[in-house]
């Protein structure tokens, strides 16, 4: 049997190092460089119960517990070999085995190992960023995990120093106030005012004496007030959903990007102001220019740089982590809780989140949040219906979480088990059958 796999797998490039007894084995195990073992469970002839062949699984899986391990068996019975698939083996073959299965199965696994290895790795590099670049700048506490919001937070230190205009775009809920906060922190004038505005949160006759003040009898009970831009000076002015600004206010907060000054409301004197401007908007602004609704002069003064933030469905790495920091401390999610929450799509993004979180924390009858007190749809596939289909990274983080197991990625990701092999094959993952799991 040695022979006829060395031979059969040595024909497909494969090295192959044979072991006649468990001793030998083990010992080749210890040199490490081995990538997957095949153990036949029956090597002794005068051995029937199949303990020896659990015994030695059982070591092998104590010595290296992320090596895959393929078990052969000539029993009829096959009970034993499937529970120690469920204890983690990788797969089972029965005697005398399909050749182009075996080797089917051993190319798929190895290719499923060096995919987890190389994810790990990247893994590894992407805390190791985030540690040096929390070490650096101030992130303000911001919690995440995906390579995304990294990229963003990257982004945010380093256009941070430069006094320029940015225009934070993305869903809402996404999280741009947390970038305008980190970008605040790390700028020339982190020391100074930070203002924040919701405009569209603004009367639309209020706006203008909200950003730049007002004397008493500008308008009908107006009394003498300091607006916004003061108020901001030497610091930084947010000024959040500006797409909502009438077009008077535009024209006026253009005016005061190109030359630092303004009048209040009612009065002739002009002021100045030395303002660093941020601005957020989940309105694609191109088509409220198209529309005649944002002036375009506004818009290129406005975005000198802009940060895309990605809704949370895209970046599904940074759920549970968000989801743990919501909780009060002492609770904890179960299993199933987590793989609901990995499931659902969240067209609510971040702020959604928090108050499925807080709400299921109250609804709780015990320390542990259970998926009944997140009150989620209960679809399978609805982040698959509802979100974008996983990328690579995803998929192969998802099966890295779930030690390969191809069902139990599927769960996590929002899929059925056929889609998750469709998309793995459209991105070139290979991964062994799961059946048995």
């Amino acid at each position: 049997m040695r022979t006829a796999l060395d031979v059969l797998l040595g024909l497909e490039g494969a090295r192959v190092a044979g072991a006649a007894t468990p001793a030998e084995g083990l010992a080749r195990l210890a040199r490490g460089d081995v990538d997957l073992i095949i153990q036949d469970m029956n090597f002794r002839r005068e051995a029937t119960s199949g303990s020896e062949g659990v015994e030695l699984f059982r070591a092998i899986r104590a010595r290296q517990p992320d090596l895959p391990v393929v078990l052969l068996t000539a029993w009829t019975h096959l009970e034993t070999a499937v529970e120690l698939v469920k204890a983690g083996a990788a797969d089972y073959l029965a005697k005398p085995w399909d050749n182009t299965r075996l080797v089917t199965t051993v190319r798929n696994l190895l290719q499923l190992r060096a995919a987890l290895q190389e994810e790990a790795r990247r893994r590894r590099i992407r805390e190791q960023s985030h540690a040096a670049l929390a070490a650096k700048y101030d992130l303000r506490g911001a919690i995440y995990a995906s390579e995304a919001m990294h990229a963003l937070m990257q982004m945010a230190t380093q256009v941070a120093r430069a006094p320029v205009p940015v225009l934070i775009t993305g869903p809402n809920g996404s999280g741009k106030e947390v970038i305008a906060d980190v970008i605040q922190a790390n700028s020339g004038v982190r020391d100074g005012p930070y203002v924040k505005v919701n405009v569209g949160a603004l009367p639309t006759d209020l706006v203008e004496s909200e950003l730049f003040g007002a004397e008493a009898g500008a308008f009908t009970g107006a009394r003498a007030r300091t607006g916004r831009f003061e108020a901001a000076d030497g610091g930084t002015l947010f000024l959040d959903e500006i797409g909502n600004l009438p077009l008077a206010g535009q024209a006026k907060l253009l005016r005061v990007l190109q030359t630092g000054e303004f009048e209040r409301l009612g009065s002739s004197q002009t002021r100045r102001a030395q303002v660093r401007i941020l601005t957020a908007t989940n309105a694609p602004l191109p088509d409220a220019i198209r529309r005649g609704r944002f002036r375009e002069d506004l818009y290129y003064r406005l975005n000198v740089i802009e940060i895309a933030v990605p809704p949370l469905a895209e970046r599904r790495d940074d759920i549970l982590p968000l989801a743990r920091h919501f909780l009060d401390a002492g609770l904890e999610f179960t299993p199933d809780a987590e793989r609901a929450l990995l499931r659902h799509a969240w067209p609510g993004n971040v702020r959604e989140l928090a108050n499925s979180v807080r709400r299921a924390a109250l609804l709780a009858s015990d320390r542990r949040i259970g998926r009944e007190n997140l009150m989620l749809p209960s679809t399978p596939d609805s982040a698959a219906v509802a979100g974008p289909e996983p990328g690579r990274d995803e998929i192969e983080s998802a099966l890295v979480r779930s030690e390969g197991v191809v069902a139990r990625a599927a769960r996590e990701l929002g899929l059925t088990r056929q889609s998750l092999y469709r998309r793995m094959e459209k991105l070139g993952i290979q991964a062994g059958d799961d059946d048995t799991r």
